[in-house]
């Protein structure tokens, strides 16, 4: 059995819930104003538009520098990665049949500096 003062509560969400506060058109269509006006993209076209949703300079310098040293590394690897970029071109892999043949990849030497 309830306690009555949770029946009384109970019965005032009720009639809450039944009948929702109206918001007035008029505050809904001064928030949707400022939404608007808080969107400085939205006029712009093309390219701008592009330039301004990666970030502007900033960002682009920091995408161009990722992608030069993705490259880079893709191309020319330190020496305890294994150059896969001359794998794909020559059609040599480092697995074999025989143990022996496949030079030990262990965490990629990683496992030495850790002790």
């Amino acid at each position: 059995m309830k306690k009555p003062d949770t029946d009384m509560l109970e019965t005032l969400f009720q009639h809450a819930r039944a009948t929702p506060p109206a918001t007035p058109q008029a505050m809904l269509d001064r928030i949707l104003a400022d939404a608007v006006a808080q969107q400085p993209n939205a006029k712009l076209r093309g390219w701008r538009s592009i330039w301004q949703a990666i970030g502007g300079a900033p960002a682009l310098g920091g995408l161009v520098t990722a992608t030069a040293v993705g490259f880079w590394i893709g191309v020319a690897p330190p020496s305890s990665l294994p150059d896969i970029a001359t794998q794909i071109i020559t059609g040599t892999t480092y697995a074999a049949l025989d143990d022996t043949a496949a030079p030990d990849l262990t965490a990629f030497g990683w496992d030495i500096d850790e002790g």
